[in-house]
């Protein structure tokens, strides 16, 4: 069974009930989730023996979202105690011409007050795979940055792959910032993933003859992004998500595989949409589960764009799906009917 190691921030979800308005809602639904940790329930619900490190506090909402992670096969064991808060988040879902919105409420927590001493990657990393983050992580500020780049250091020296979501948050840095921060991570990352706009944003990188907008979207553009961060950081492999908005409620969705000088497009799907946060992450659950079992190119990214288009059908942020009902979906059965 592979083993691989996500690390990054877990935190308290917090949205109204159905597509009520924050204005509105007098009681919130509760989860627990961050991208990483997203990543790891995908990949644990398929099987796979996925760990997430983070830190949490040591009272009773900490140890909820260590729970949380447990309920669905997670491996916590380095999951360390300390600091004084979980950081939280707010969703307020939208629907037809009203966007979605999120609130972070995650200044102070306790990952983002982390020190290096914390984790003992030698430990961390025995017996791994796979090691995988999201520029979230290190745009959390204070010492991760540095953690990160130990992180990285030390997963390379014992010659295991690593993946990132570029997962720009303009709440978090700046650009100037994130591209200083990421320019010197990226160099050890062998599968980049990153959205329509995350290139862009933290490197400069855009697709020519694009509108994300009005859903006009170029496959040679997106060939050319990935040539050039391919070329600029020596990345094996570049996955690029491809999302046309029709409404906050209808969206088109694949994406393209970048590996080994050739591209790879996934079929397009026309997904009505349930919960979108936490999609991204479950396209990285798949493409790490699809590469660790050797599909190859043309099958990875089928299989890692039919799992997020599941997720797109499920509440909250974990992609609570099997790799046979991904498999259903890969093999062209989208009717939606009914299994008896």
């Amino acid at each position: 069974m592979k083993r691989i190691i996500t690390f990054g921030e877990i935190m308290l979800r917090l949205n109204p009930e159905g597509a009520l308005r924050f204005v509105q809602a007098d009681k919130f639904e509760a989860s627990y989730a961050g991208g990483e940790a997203n990543v790891a329930v995908s990949l644990a619900n398929y099987g796979m023996d996925a760990a997430f490190v983070s830190k949490v506090p040591a009272h009773a909402i900490g140890q909820c979202a260590v729970n949380a992670l447990r309920h669905y096969g997670v491996d916590t064991k380095h999951m360390v105690r300390g600091g004084d808060r979980l950081g939280a988040y707010y969703v307020e879902k939208g629907a037809s011409q009203r966007p979605s919105k999120v609130i972070y409420d995650r200044a102070y927590s306790a990952i983002a007050l982390a020190e290096p001493s914390d984790f003992d990657w030698d430990a961390i990393f025995e017996g791994a795979d796979w090691f995988h983050w999201t520029g979230i992580t290190p745009a959390l500020g204070g010492n991760l940055p540095q953690i990160c780049l130990e992180a990285c250091k030390a997963a390379k020296a014992r010659g295991v792959k690593i993946s990132c979501d570029l997962n720009y948050r303009n709440k978090l840095w700046s650009r100037e910032k994130a591209c200083e921060v990421m320019s010197q991570l990226v160099p050890y990352v062998d599968v980049l993933i990153a959205n329509e706009e995350d290139a862009k944003d933290v490197f400069g990188i855009e697709a020519a003859n694009t509108d994300i907008n009005s859903g006009k979207l170029d496959h040679k553009g997106y060939i050319s992004v990935a040539e050039q961060i391919t070329q600029r950081f020596g990345c094996s492999s570049v996955a690029i998500t491809l999302r046309s908005s029709i409404s906050a409620d209808d969206n088109d969705w694949a994406a393209m595989l970048y590996q080994n000088g050739e591209a790879y497009f996934s079929p397009s799907y026309r997904i009505h949409i349930v919960d979108r946060v936490g999609g991204g992450d479950s396209f990285g659950g798949g493409l790490i589960y699809s590469q660790l079992v050797g599909k190859d190119p043309q099958q990875s990214i089928n299989f890692a764009v039919a799992a997020s288009c599941l997720k797109h059908t499920i509440c909250h942020d974990f992609n609570l799906v099997t790799v046979d009902e991904v498999e259903s979906l890969a093999k062209g059965n989208a009717s939606g009917r009914v299994q008896r």
